[in-house]
């Protein structure tokens, strides 16, 4: 699930509807963004409107790239980028990607959308499931988040 090198344009200040274009998702979900990260802050102009810099779309294509392509959940994600953040690293670049269907060795303690608390009952019906049947799911979940990525381009003109 290989994905376009974003090229972001030599600019001070972003609108949230560019950022939006840039990075490929919708505004509400940038606005959500800045609540669950705090790395994540553009400031606000005199009417209030937000004004991305660089470091911000660069940060929130970072984001994007933990949650969609390698399947952190908001919590791994946001551990991770304050991981990256006390070592000094700049984002990862968005041009190369890890697939989802490869073990993920960065920081396997940091929890992704497999992990969760199950309850009791969770835990006999998880108990059922085989090592290759997690795998299975794994890549069904894969195969979804492609599919939902194909039906969120533009269509060409037929």
């Amino acid at each position: 699930m290989a994905q376009e090198p974003v090229v972001i344009p030599e600019k001070i200040y972003f609108k949230i509807g560019e950022v939006c274009d840039l990075v490929g998702v919708q505004a509400h979900v940038l606005r959500y963004w800045e609540t669950e990260f705090s790395v994540l802050s553009p400031q606000k102009n005199k009417s209030g409107q937000r004004s991305y810099r660089r470091r911000d779309v660069e940060i929130a294509l970072r984001i994007k790239q933990l949650l969609y392509n390698e399947m952190f959940t908001i919590a791994g994600a946001r551990k991770k980028l304050q991981s990256e953040a006390r070592e000094g690293n700049k984002p990862k670049p968005v041009v190369e990607i890890t697939p989802v269907t490869e073990t993920r060795t960065e920081d396997p303690q940091a929890p992704t959308l497999f992990d969760f608390e199950p309850t009791p009952r969770q835990v006999a019906t998880a108990a059922e499931f085989s090592g290759d049947q997690r795998d299975a799911l794994k890549l069904l979940a894969a195969h979804l988040l492609e599919l939902r990525e194909m039906l969120n381009k533009p269509r060409a003109s037929q």
